[in-house]
């Protein structure tokens, strides 16, 4: 089982959404994708775990070093909604990550306005357009 992801700019900060399971098999997918918020926005990247229906060891030090590699470069990562399963334990080396309890919470923290653009995975769940029955 791999993610889904969709990337949403807003102004000053991008959310990126996962959906699926963060495991081993997802983790290069998941690197992919916080590329392309590096490449595509400015400030602080939201990690929108709300579609996540779990994430191993593996998938949570992939997102410890998203925050190195986006600190790096100038920004930060937050969380936002962590999986029931688990949470992210930082080692020493790790920037300093908020947690947020829910994707609203945290795009109020930032008084973050309307989407501006949008991308995402081809198979991401959109409930406003639905697969077409078989």
């Amino acid at each position: 089982m791999t993610i889904e992801w969709r990337y949403t700019t807003r102004e000053d900060l991008g959310v990126l959404s996962l959906a699926g399971y963060l495991g081993a098999e997802a983790v290069d997918r998941f690197t992919g994708a916080i590329g392309w918020a590096l490449a595509r926005g400015t400030g602080p990247v939201i990690l929108d775990l709300t579609g996540l229906m779990g994430w191993s060891a593996g998938g949570q030090i992939a997102v410890a070093q998203a925050a190195r590699h986006l600190a790096e470069n100038g920004r930060r990562l937050e969380l936002a909604a962590i999986p029931a399963d688990g949470s992210l334990v930082p080692d020493a080396t790790c920037p300093p990550v908020a947690v947020h309890c829910d994707l609203s919470a945290a795009l109020a923290a930032h008084g973050a306005q309307d989407a501006v653009k949008q991308w995402r995975t081809d198979d991401w769940p959109d409930p406003n357009h639905p697969a077409a029955p078989a």
